[in-house]
């Protein structure tokens, strides 16, 4: 089956081939027809599936009949972030140059003023998304009495960002006769009750997720240490035959601070996450796409907008929190018919969102066994919690019966530990210092968790019972230099009570 089995008119077929395409995606191949049919549909597809062109491309077709009028779009399409409504109007400026149709792209971080200037001149698409939106429709800036199509796109996305309220309200605010097409990359029941509230009979088309079928991703996880990730990243992006490559992180912060350690480390990196105005954000997504960086950290603002070719790795540096994520991000590489490589750095407290990741894809995700810290040639799950005594966390982990490890504690039972026990320094008096004193291991004053505490192999000490309670001595005075001439210090008499 090739495009012009659609039904696609001459002109936009030109635009197709233009591009480089001869065949249409699954489901391309499913929604085309039904759409410039005019009928509702439900689209369960992952980014990656050509799920934009299978909206883009009847609309186009659709709206070449008709006219413009001031401040009342004639078909709107939903998005949960700028970066994809950015994405989307570039599908439509590609595809419909031969088409004389004006479009407006309405979302936040840019100056509104213009915005509404080309509202005003009439628009046949409007892509948005739904908080700017409904803040010009509050406003009086935008009619919708006159939209007759209507685009829902990652709607699970939506929920997730809790849209869906907004995206009920400007449902309301359309004519009842409209035309409407939902996408998502899963069914959850809020979005289930949303299109039966708000869909007339829609065809139902579901396609096979890209994480579970597509060969040209090489997929792997590298089992690390929190605290090792930088280093394993580093030595993967040397080492990987790496030409461009998208790392994610979970956290804004994580993403600003890693972009300034690649830097540091010599390597060309860029950043993107929501904390930056959206001209930041475009002018570093450009620079990525000339090649100006080769490496783009980003937040998952920017998972399922960014369509940049050639691009060779993804990085998941955190494990995604939600599965779906996953999909999105590895789904940056190995678009077009390209071969690409995601690795995912997994630490133990990732092991719940590994599991759940591979859940959803159904399937393990092959380890990648790396060079030194970097990854483990098993795969039994995260490595043992071994206590480190050290910090709140180490403490927690040191009272609960761990194992310990056989050569470690074969090396400290062969040569003597060359660590003494922390002393307390006794405080000094007038200028002068008192001789320290032997004293138990330093105690964190607000967890009550030990500090630094000497570092050894032990069994595990059967708490011994409670005694009788003695009556407390009276506190001596610790010992004093001989060096100290004065008098004793009043506040050191201290008498029995």
């Amino acid at each position: 089956m090739n495009f012009a089995d659609l039904g696609l008119s001459d002109e936009l077929l030109k635009s197709v081939e233009a591009s480089g395409y001869t065949e249409p995606t699954p489901i391309q191949a499913q929604a085309i027809p039904s759409v410039l049919m005019m009928r509702d549909l439900i689209g369960i597809a992952q980014t990656g599936t050509g799920k934009t062109a299978s909206f883009v491309l009847p609309m186009i077709d659709i709206l070449a009949h008709g006219r413009r009028r001031a401040l009342m779009p004639r078909s709107l399409i939903l998005e949960p972030t700028r970066e994809l409504a950015a994405q989307v109007a570039e599908n439509f400026e590609k595809y419909g140059k031969n088409h004389d149709l004006k479009m407006a792209l309405l979302i936040g971080g840019v100056q509104m003023g213009d915005q509404v200037k080309a509202l005003q001149d009439g628009v046949d698409v409007l892509i948005a998304t739904p908080g700017r939106l409904m803040d010009l429709f509050e406003r009086g800036k935008i009619l919708l009495t006159g939209c007759n199509l209507l685009v829902i796109d990652e709607a699970d996305r939506m929920l997730d960002m809790g849209f869906i309220p907004d995206i009920e309200t400007i449902c309301s605010k359309l004519p009842g006769n409209r035309q409407t097409l939902l996408f998502s990359a899963t069914m959850p029941p809020p979005i289930k009750k949303l299109a039966d509230k708000f869909l007339s009979n829609p065809k139902y088309i579901e396609v096979a997720r890209p994480a579970s079928n597509n060969t040209n991703i090489v997929q792997h996880k590298v089992r690390v240490s929190a605290r090792g990730k930088r280093e394993a990243l580093r030595h993967l992006l040397k080492t990987d035959n790496v030409s461009t490559a998208i790392i994610f992180a979970n956290r804004k912060t994580t993403v600003r601070e890693l972009a300034k350690s690649l830097q540091q480390s010599g390597f060309s990196a860029g950043e993107i996450h929501g904390d930056m105005d959206q001209s930041a954000r475009n002018a570093e997504l450009q620079k990525f796409k000339d090649g100006v960086i080769s490496i783009l950290v980003a937040s998952d603002v920017a998972a399922r907008g960014l369509d940049v070719k050639g691009v060779s790795h993804v990085f998941n540096y955190d494990t995604p929190w939600h599965p779906d994520d996953y999909v999105h991000r590895i789904g940056r590489t190995g678009r077009a018919g390209a071969t690409g490589r995601a690795f995912t750095f997994v630490a133990d407290e990732d092991a719940e969102a590994i599991a759940n990741v591979e859940k959803l894809i159904g399937g393990k995700i092959p380890l990648f066994e790396a060079d030194g810290d970097a990854g483990r040639s098993d795969d039994a799950g995260p490595p043992a919690e071994r206590p480190t005594g050290r910090g709140r966390s180490g403490a927690k982990r040191a009272a609960e019966p761990v194992a310990a490890d056989p050569v470690a504690a074969e090396s400290d039972a062969a040569a003597p530990s060359s660590k003494q026990p922390h002393q307390r320094r006794a405080p000094s008096r007038g200028g002068r210092t008192v001789q320290p004193v032997a004293a138990e291991p330093l105690a964190d004053i607000s967890s009550g968790d030990p500090v630094d505490a000497p570092e050894q192999v032990s069994a595990p000490v059967t708490a011994k019972p409670k005694q009788a309670a003695k009556p407390r001595r009276a506190a001596e005075p610790e010992a004093i230099s001989d060096e100290w001439n004065g008098p004793v210090p009043g506040f050191l008499n201290v008498s029995a009570l």
